[in-house]
């Protein structure tokens, strides 16, 4: 027997060698006295039969004071019943008879010497006593016949406790075997065991086992990729390596590059999105091709027939493809069920999602349109195709009925709601089905993955393993993880000097030299907390008024879909609330509120980050928010201080920012203070931890973490078609 079932089993022989020890040594005694009963009770039973059987015969001999006759009753009663002695004794309490083997010591008024029972039976003729006769009975029989009991008992006791014991050593050797086998087989996701055939004793620990696995792997694998390796040419070699021969096509609604007529001709503008931030680097590594909606007023007169054009323009890395909307479809599509209805679905920013038939119809008829210029330019029956936000749920279920073979990644850029926020939707069972075309489904935080498998187990009928996070339907299994998305950690050469941006923005503002200045950047969203900003800097000033003309905010608010009506009742309460600040806190320096409704480029941005002190995300609830990160990647010079939103998916990871919750403004304000007033070395520390973390997890591992995943899973692939062709093959040949 192996030595750990063996140590097992005496875990279980000590304590029932115990239970079973204390139970005999109460049971024995317990058994003894209740054995002794029964004799005694037994021989005095019989005692009154004999007297009773002689007492007429004894009468008639008292009467006639027959000796003889007597004396010859007494010795055959003796014989007849079995008894030790008899006696009769008279009115007085005199022996005056006896049987021949009476005792000598004893008499009618003596006690029953140890070992004798001694019965009394009355002798009465006509109402008149006679005298009684004396029964003595031999009881030491009864102290033989329990020690045997006790022997035998103890004997069974120990013979059960060898039974059972050899039984539990037995049973814990084959099921140490059993389980040891069944876990090994549940622990190994390609044996395609669930929960439901694990042994019943192990179902409530299966779960916990595969997630600390699936955590210990992640962990190794996150080592053995070195993340401060993680470069644009780590991620070629990775394609060249793990995708070797596999084209890759990224669809967005957002094209990386923007072609639009100005007065000095043709210009190129990249948009300022957080989408574009994680995924133009990508593609300039990958060389693939990217499909996005073409929306600058020159992008049809820069394409070639088959509407592509070659990116970046200065240094061409990769094909832009470009897709064409009417005016409706943009208006149902995009503005309508994609910006008024997801949008605030997935956001807690406190906006009532709008759905509308008609802008459904539109955001299937694009989706479709997204999905045949997918096809179209898919060269083989297998690419890898990378969709991108929540543009695009029913694009993936819609490439996989046209190329079932394709491997299909999906990042989903904004949170994911709970099932009863979802639940809003009227086609949330078309979305869940569009999702779960994808081979891989990748959130920001493992807390949307929880949100959304609760979703899809609320809405459809699927079978779901939380612990390998993986959704099986209709035959096909997505995987769902998180993927912290990131952005390129910039080149040092492309960086202006710290001491230069910090005295050209202050040029540019009108300020002093040693003024004080915070950064908002955002685009002009509800859901980016400008307002609660505002609110937080205006109450600052309340608290600390001698920072009046001394500190200012600069609020750059990208112009969004400014169409909308509650985007642009945004824009007018932001320029109003600036308004107020600036009038309730005037002074001669310059105005607490420096707002921007425009555009900036990346180069102006950058120079902004590194001239400010503080830069303040107070998102109401942002699936990452790369702000944050472009920050921190800007500061080489390791000074600056981040005020950052707790519902960011960023906090989940700058710990060493001052987190605040962005409703509660006096606390927004005191971070305002603490960053204001943070000691340098402080600042250093907070900014180093920061800047290590953001350099190491960039961009390219995040791309290159799920495109690993994907080579995995296409090779899982491959092997099993080649598995079952083989198996096919095997079955024609025996038929």
């Amino acid at each position: 027997m192996p030595l750990r079932p063996f140590q097992l089993s005496l875990r279980f022989i000590f304590p029932l060698a115990a239970v079973l020890g204390l139970f005999a040594l109460a049971l024995l005694p317990l058994v003894d006295d209740l054995t002794r009963r029964w004799f005694l009770r037994d021989l005095d039973t019989r005692s009154q039969m004999v007297a009773a059987s002689m007492r007429e015969p004894a009468l008639d001999y008292l009467t006639l004071q027959d000796a003889e006759g007597m004396r010859s009753l007494l010795d055959r009663s003796v014989r007849e019943g079995r008894l030790h002695a008899l006696g009769v004794c008279d009115a007085t309490d005199k022996l005056i008879y006896r049987s021949s083997n009476f005792p000598a010591q004893l008499s009618c008024d003596t006690r029953a010497p140890k070992g004798m029972l001694i019965t009394e039976s009355a002798l009465e003729q006509d109402g008149v006593s006679l005298g009684k006769l004396l029964l003595a009975q031999d009881t030491s029989f009864i102290d033989r016949r329990s020690t045997e009991f006790r022997y035998y008992l103890s004997a069974v006791f120990l013979l059960m406790f060898l039974v059972i014991s050899a039984l539990g050593a037995w049973i814990a050797h084959w099921s140490w075997l059993g389980w040891v086998s069944s876990l090994k087989n549940l622990l190994r996701r390609e044996t395609g065991s669930t929960v439901a055939n694990a042994p019943p004793e192990f179902r409530p620990l299966v779960g916990d086992l595969r997630a600390m696995l699936r955590e210990m792997n992640i962990e190794r694998r996150s080592e053995q990729s070195s993340p401060q390796a993680w470069t644009p040419e780590k991620l070629r070699s990775l394609l060249h390596d793990e995708l070797a021969g596999d084209e890759v096509l990224v669809v967005s609604n957002r094209e990386p590059y923007i072609h639009e007529q100005s007065e000095h001709g043709i210009v190129v503008r990249r948009p300022a999105s957080g989408l574009v931030t994680a995924v133009e680097p990508v593609m300039r590594a990958c060389s693939g091709t990217w499909i996005a909606h073409g929306s600058g007023s020159a992008d049809r007169v820069t394409v070639d027939a088959n509407d592509r054009v070659r990116v970046p323009p200065k240094k061409p890395a990769y094909t832009l493809r470009r897709v064409w909307l009417t005016v409706e479809e943009e208006e149902g599509y995009y503005y309508g069920f994609s910006n008024e209805g997801l949008w605030p679905l997935c956001h807690m920013a406190h906006v009532r999602p709008v759905f509308r038939t008609s802008d459904w119809e539109q955001y299937v008829e694009v989706n479709q349109r997204f999905a045949e210029a997918v096809v179209a330019e898919a060269h083989t029956d297998d690419p890898v195709v990378l969709v991108q936000d929540y543009h695009f749920a029913l694009l993936p279920r819609m490439v996989r009925e046209r190329l079932p073979k394709a491997t299909i990644i999906m990042f989903w850029h904004i949170p994911w709601p709970n099932p009863e926020s979802f639940g809003i939707c009227p086609w949330r069972e078309e979305l869940l089905q569009g999702l779960l075309g994808n081979t891989l489904l990748g959130f920001h935080t493992p807390f949307h993955c929880k949100n959304f498998l609760e979703t899809v187990d609320r809405y459809l009928e699927t079978r779901i393993e939380h612990e390998a996070s993986t959704i099986s339907y209709g035959g096909e299994l997505t995987q769902v993880e998180p993927y912290p998305i990131s952005i390129a950690w910039p080149e040092q050469e492309s960086a202006g000097d710290v001491a230069l941006c910090r005295r050209e923005m202050r040029d540019e503002l009108r300020l002093p030299a040693m003024y004080r200045l915070g950064l908002g950047v955002d685009r002009l969203d509800y859901t980016k907390g400008i307002v609660e900003r505002f609110q937080a800097v205006d109450r600052l000033l309340e608290m600390y008024p001698d920072l009046v003309g001394r500190f200012s905010l600069l609020q750059i608010a990208a112009p969004s879909r400014s169409s909308l009506d509650e985007y642009q009742n945004l824009e007018t309460r932001v320029r109003k609330l600036a308004l107020e600040i600036n009038q309730r806190h005037v002074n001669l320096v310059a105005p607490p509120i420096l707002l921007r409704v425009e555009h900036y480029d990346a180069e102006r941005l950058a120079c902004c980050y590194r001239g400010c002190d503080v830069c303040v995300v107070t998102s109401l609830h942002d699936g990452m928010n790369l702000v944050a990160k472009e920050f921190i990647a800007s500061r080489d010079d390791e000074l600056g201080v981040l005020i950052l939103s707790q519902f960011t998916g960023a906090a989940r990871e700058l710990h060493e920012a001052l987190i605040i919750n962005p409703y509660h403004i006096e606390q927004g304000a005191q971070a305002l203070y603490r960053a204001l007033t943070m000691p340098e070395p402080e600042q250093r520390e907070r900014m180093r931890s920061m800047r290590q973390l953001v350099r190491d997890f960039n961009v390219y591992r995040w791309a290159g973490r799920m495109l690993l995943d994907a080579a995995r899973l296409r090779r899982r692939q491959r092997v099993s078609e080649k598995i079952s062709s083989h198996s096919h093959r095997g079955l024609r040949r025996v038929l």
